[in-house]
């Protein structure tokens, strides 16, 4: 009779704690996204067959892509400081990649080749001109992957602080796999996501390793960092592919076989950018690459006029 009564309250304890957690987790989604920082007045929609992606669409000229980087706070609010720079001379797009910002966010893998198969979709329906490409972090090898399969979708190609190439091949491992099932769970895993992609998180992130003036951490740019984060059905999905390497691949051949004009950017103060970025050049020697000063991760967010100017020079 003790035994059944101690296994009853055990289950009764267990089944509040579940409830409890559950109910933290909701307070915190609503909690991020109540500010709405990535609400944008003519919000425009790309029906994909995996799922509705939002875009945004500024300016006149040749089109312009601009790709952020693959980690779940970022979206195309990423691009927020540069696109006045340039929206007078092209016609800028910024894209919230499927399972980031305001797009849908299905429990599913994400993987680079589904990320290939949207911007070379986008393209062809969205935009339905030649493109040039700026791209941030690891979501460089999506269009340079792109490009290898159909040169004629794209123009040129800039990539800001690409992974090196050996990051790039890395592959799901075991524990990645096991990682991933724990990631999924559905209150467990989601209160793990939910402490990995805190607004402290994400502001330790900024100041130690993408920002090079931690003042330029502003609490607006957190909150919609914070909000991208939790905004959505299945936000820890995306991060979960991330995190195991499912949306990486190696990019040596594709490299190779691009004739298309591929500029590489680094922050001058990220430990061995250059010799990061001059890896590229073993397979592709027409590659070029430039260092801009006082600079890390986030380049185009906290010296804007830089990247711009980059830009209109190299892009013809």
């Amino acid at each position: 009779m003790k035994a059944k009564n101690k296994l009853l309250t055990l289950l009764i304890l267990s089944a509040g704690a579940a409830v409890t957690t559950a109910g933290i987790n909701k307070a915190i989604q609503f909690s991020a996204i109540s500010k709405n920082f990535l609400a944008e007045p003519e919000p425009l929609c790309f029906k994909w067959r995996l799922g509705n992606v939002y875009y945004t669409k500024e300016g006149t000229g040749k089109p312009l892509l601009l790709i952020h980087d693959l980690d779940t706070c970022t979206s195309g609010y990423e691009w927020k400081q540069l696109i006045p720079f340039l929206s007078s001379k092209y016609t800028v797009y910024t894209i919230d990649l499927l399972g980031f910002g305001r797009s849908e966010k299905a429990n599913m893998t994400y993987t680079n080749f589904l990320y290939v198969q949207l911007i070379s979709d986008f393209i062809k329906s969205e935009i339905g001109h030649r493109t040039s490409i700026i791209t941030s972090g690891e979501a460089a090898s999506i269009p340079l992957m792109a490009c290898a399969n159909n040169p004629d979708l794209f123009d040129q190609i800039m990539a800001i602080n690409p992974l090196s190439l050996l990051d790039f091949s890395s592959i799901p491992g075991k524990t990645a796999k096991m990682y991933k099932c724990m990631i999924e769970l559905p209150i467990i895993g989601t209160l793990l996501y939910n402490i990995a992609s805190s607004k402290k998180m994400i502001m330790e992130e900024l100041v130690t390793k993408k920002l090079y003036n931690p003042y330029s951490a502003k609490s607006s740019y957190v909150d919609a960092c914070y909000e991208a984060a939790h905004r959505g059905a299945s936000p820890k999905s995306t991060f979960a592919s991330i995190r195991c390497n499912y949306t990486k691949c190696n990019l040596v051949n594709a490299l190779k076989k691009i004739d298309n004009s591929i500029y590489l950017v680094g922050g001058a103060n990220i430990d061995n950018i250059e010799e990061r970025l001059n890896e590229y050049k073993n397979y592709n020697s027409s590659i070029e690459t430039i260092l801009v000063p006082q600079t890390k991760e986030l380049a185009h967010f906290e010296h804007p006029e830089k990247i711009a100017e980059l830009v209109k020079t190299y892009f013809c």
